[in-house]
């Protein structure tokens, strides 16, 4: 369809939880998301999407909603009743490392995918590689190290993950902004340096 707009400089997304879970997943209700989760077949048509180059780059689709807030009290298991949207972020690289590797996804096509795609896009273009005027904004990963993953371990406080009980490979020990660690060895070091980026006119 977008081929009928060739003056629109279109751009295809993906989130790590339609690239992971199918509608099959044990968390149930608590994986609800638009676009929906699908089946597994739709699961693997992604990858083969995302491995033949036409997806741009691979999103958490961020959207926490607390385990009270997600689940409608009176129907619990009604996924109709309950509200869209999850956290995905924390496990996005583990996750699509996890599966991607194992489908011949290089680690500079997944930074292609995660970093110097949607810089480029977003206009930040002090962001997105590790190169002279560029900030260092740097993940350290153990490749060989695995965790099983749970909401009780995580620093968010949506109480829930749709990612619960998988076991991911490749295990973020250390984080640097602007070349200064702000995490290293499950601990988040010092106060938050965020900044606003203006998007290039």
């Amino acid at each position: 369809m977008a081929k009928a707009f060739p003056q629109i400089d279109f751009r295809r997304e993906v989130t790590i939880a339609h690239l992971c879970i199918d509608y099959d997943v044990e968390t149930g209700v608590l994986a609800k998301v638009n676009p929906p989760i699908r089946s597994r077949e739709d699961v693997e048509f992604l990858w083969r999407t995302l491995l033949d180059g036409k997806i741009d780059w691979v999103c958490s689709d961020h959207a926490c909603c607390r385990h009270e807030m997600k689940l409608d009290g009176s129907a619990p298991g009604d996924v109709f009743l309950a509200k869209s949207g999850f956290g995905g972020t924390e496990y996005l690289l583990s996750a699509l490392i996890t599966e991607g590797r194992r489908r011949g996804l290089s680690y500079n096509r997944i930074a292609e995918l995660t970093s110097w795609n949607p810089a480029r896009r977003f206009g930040l273009l002090r962001k997105g590689d590790v190169a002279p005027g560029f900030d260092a904004d740097l993940v350290l990963v153990d490749p060989q190290r695995s965790f099983v993953v749970r909401a009780a371990d995580s620093e968010s406080r949506q109480g829930y993950t749709p990612f619960e009980g998988m076991e991911l490979t490749g295990k973020v020990m250390t984080t640097l902004l602007r070349g200064a660690a702000v995490y290293d060895g499950g601990a988040i070091l010092g106060s938050p340096r965020g900044r606003y980026l203006h998007r290039p006119y």
